[in-house]
């Protein structure tokens, strides 16, 4: 199955392109914002019986945001973007970048162009 739309429930395998999923409006606390006037948006693709672990599709849009991570794999599909993780060295997202964020983490997002990826998140 391909699609451009998340499955209702994601029981079954599926595939989708990832730069046509439909986003929804995700809250962004106004004090992670350091500058600028960016927007969050997302899709959830899958989520565990215990809702612990989160596929799915996330963006932002230009600005600097700090944020307490989560455990996350995740890759970029568009945009750019360096994250400095407090203790470790500074990410540098594009387009085909993996990347991997630990629980905990302390890192302040400086997004040069919208910036999507598709990612596997575990709560703590």
């Amino acid at each position: 199955m391909t699609t451009n739309e998340p499955p209702a429930a994601a029981a079954a395998s599926f595939a989708l392109h990832v730069p046509d999923v439909a986003l929804e409006p995700e809250p962004l606390d106004p004090a992670q914002i350091v500058s600028g006037d960016p927007v969050v948006t997302g899709a959830v693709l899958w989520e565990s019986a215990d809702g612990r672990q989160l596929r799915g599709v996330w963006q932002i849009t230009p600005g600097v945001v700090t944020d307490t991570e989560e455990d996350e794999l995740f890759v970029v599909v568009s945009g750019r973007a360096t994250v400095e993780v407090e203790g470790a060295p500074t990410l540098h997202l594009a387009p085909g970048t993996a990347a991997v964020l630990r629980a905990g983490d302390r890192t302040t997002w400086t997004v040069h162009e919208t910036l999507r990826k598709a990612y596997h998140l575990t709560l703590s």
